[in-house]
């Protein structure tokens, strides 16, 4: 058996690939950033444009720096990213999320404290768009792609889970109007989303399902998302009510019934998973 150097160990330590692959693709996001704003001030397009265009600039970047970094470094396929079934992934999992985020609001309809006030133009959702497009695909390629993907090889599919939804919590904490139930509640999203990933073992679903999710809600719904300021959306709504329902200023990830539907959706997909046996097992059960 060939025996691994000091540097080859290191190389290959989950701890040094993660933190290698999160300040590469940091730095990419951050300087795709600035150069597509300046490169989209030099045009006379119009700010909701200029984001847009940003967002997917940006976003390009993001899973090309992906897509580079782990072929290189792993000296393998990128699968995650792989075209196959891209389409089927992509709609799946916006209708998956678009499903879950109107029970949430439903929710809040049947309570009495969800009300329309105006339907806005179509144009109204292009800011949302660009913003929760962008969230998505950075936000998962850093939790799911390299935090839950790369502690899954060693300590198996269930711990990873645990670890990256609790971080992905933790991270929302600094989130204006936080709370106990929000942070509760963004964990199990964590857990969703890493469900989405065991079960297509791509990252195409999970994106489009973190997509809707948050799209849904702001750029649709008109509420706030996870305590930030209000997008422009298609509908104008009036919410009041128990924050235990209504999610208060966090906005309806607060909420109690957002937090179960989570719970159940990553039920579901992790039975599914486990009915086709790609529930990986942490090494020492291997």
């Amino acid at each position: 058996m060939e025996t691994l150097t000091l540097k080859q160990k290191t190389f290959n330590s989950p701890i040094t690939k993660i933190i290698l692959a999160l300040l590469t693709f940091m730095a990419v996001v951050i300087i795709g950033q600035q150069i597509a704003a300046k490169l989209l001030a030099l045009t006379s397009l119009e700010k909701d444009y200029r984001n847009l265009l940003k967002g997917l600039f940006v976003t390009t970047a993001a899973v090309l720096s992906y897509i580079v970094f782990f072929k290189k470094y792993d000296k393998r396929s990128v699968t995650e990213f792989a075209s196959k079934g891209i389409l089927k992934n992509l709609s799946t999992g916006v209708l998956f999320g678009f499903l879950l985020q109107s029970l949430t609001i439903l929710v809040i309809y049947l309570n009495g404290s969800y009300s329309v006030v105006s339907v806005n133009p179509i144009s109204f959702i292009l800011i949302p768009l660009a913003i929760m497009f962008t969230v998505a695909i950075i936000e998962e390629i850093l939790v799911r792609g390299i935090v839950f993907r790369i502690i899954e090889e060693k300590l198996g599919s269930y711990i990873s889970l645990l670890i990256s939804g609790v971080i992905f919590g933790a991270l929302h904490l600094v989130n204006p109007h936080s709370s106990f139930l929000s942070t509760l509640c963004i964990t199990l999203a964590g857990f969703l989303l890493g469900a989405a990933f065991i079960y297509s073992r791509n990252l195409w679903f999970p994106i489009a399902v973190h997509f809707a999710w948050n799209f849904t809600q702001s750029g649709i719904f008109g509420t706030i998302t996870s305590g930030n300021e209000k997008t422009p959306s298609l509908l104008t709504a009036k919410i009041q009510g128990s924050e235990l329902i209504t999610g208060g200023e966090f906005g309806p990830e607060g909420s109690i019934q957002a937090s179960v539907i989570c719970l159940i959706g990553t039920i579901i997909l992790l039975v599914l998973s486990n009915k086709e046996n790609k529930i990986v097992k942490p090494y020492w059960n291997k």
